[in-house]
């Protein structure tokens, strides 16, 4: 089955997004999440504690205690890699780019003010330049999808744990960390969609996702066609118990599984939305940019998931609304 290109395009061949609004790739259930989150009594609060707490600087601390910073005479190659997806993608900021050691194949876009992006040795050692590519540009979506501010508070909740933040009351913030993890992991799904449109191949972005979940070949032979079905059949296999099971594996991680963020982006570029955009059909930054209604956010995303997966999504509803409930009696109660 083909599922793009066989080759991918060079970077003269590349189509750049002229002015491209983040709100033209950002997944409904992202922005369906990340307006309920907003919406939780507290929720002001809380991130300008979080964030008063550490600060910009105190971030930057957190982050780049061991690193190297990316620039035109140290690792040359992968700061001209930079330079084109942030001029695919027609940024006009250029946030700073880091390596760090570690062998954990991830990369992360954080910070309040100023974001910026740290790379994974593991990642260098386990993509290739293509693939690469796709990860700086998923990376560079969550900066332009103003996620960073979030998703640093969801890291630090995360990995800091409740009992090293004093100034937070557990009882009000466990609702809302899990509510935060939830939007988290939607908020990857709008970032696939840009390292996408920064590789302009499919089978790229397919390779990617198959070599985060299970690593890159060491001299065997890896296939995309048949890590799709695998995923298609994880996310369309078993029962109602096969279902509780896949959410609570999830509930606390700050990333969906890698069968289901190919799933999702595969559904995705067969909606035709993908080659619209190249096409040069997409909303421009400035262009009736303005965030809309929660409730149209719902009734979008209802819409993108069809009649199956509307479960989905009327359960996500279910579970931020049991979240605001609980943050709000929590606050009142303090």
């Amino acid at each position: 089955m083909d599922y793009g290109h066989l080759t991918p395009p060079t970077m003269a061949s590349r189509i750049p997004l002229p002015q491209i609004s983040s709100r033209a790739w950002e997944h409904p259930a992202d922005r369906a999440a990340l307006n309920t989150l907003r919406a939780l009594p507290g929720f002001d609060e809380i991130v300008r504690k979080v964030a008063g707490f550490f600060g910009e600087r105190g971030i930057r601390q957190l982050f780049l205690g061991d690193s190297v910073k990316v620039s035109a005479t140290q690792r040359p190659r992968l700061n001209v890699m930079w330079t084109e997806v942030i001029e695919t993608l027609d940024w006009p900021e250029r946030p700073e780019l880091y390596v760090t050691q570690t062998p954990i194949v991830n990369a992360m876009a954080v910070g309040f003010d100023h974001p910026f992006v740290i790379v994974h040795s593991g990642m260098l050692e386990t993509l290739n330049d293509d693939e690469l590519r796709t990860v700086l540009g998923h990376e560079l979506g969550h900066i332009m999808s103003g996620h960073t501010t979030y998703s640093t508070i969801a890291i630090i909740l995360l990995y800091f744990g409740l009992s090293n933040l004093p100034f937070l009351a557990a009882a009000a913030i466990l609702p809302f960390q899990l509510a935060l993890l939830e939007w988290h992991r939607k908020s990857e799904f709008s970032a696939d969609r840009a390292g996408l449109l920064v590789a302009q191949d499919l089978n790229v972005s397919m390779s990617t996702e198959m070599k985060l979940a299970g690593g890159r070949e060491f001299g065997d032979e890896l296939r995309v066609e048949e890590f799709i079905r695998q995923a298609e059949q994880y996310e369309t296999g078993g029962g109602a118990w096969d279902t509780i099971l896949k959410i609570l594996n999830t509930v606390m991680r700050t990333h969906p599984m890698h069968t289901v963020r190919a799933a999702e982006l595969l559904r995705w570029y067969r909606s035709g939305e993908y080659e619209a955009i190249l096409a040069g059909n997409y909303l421009r930054r400035g262009q009736s940019d303005q965030d809309q209604p929660l409730s149209d956010d719902y009734v979008d995303a209802a819409g993108y998931y069809g009649s199956k997966t509307r479960e989905t999504v009327d359960t996500i509803k279910d579970g931020f609304n049991r979240a605001r409930d609980a943050v709000n009696s929590a606050w009142r109660n303090r």
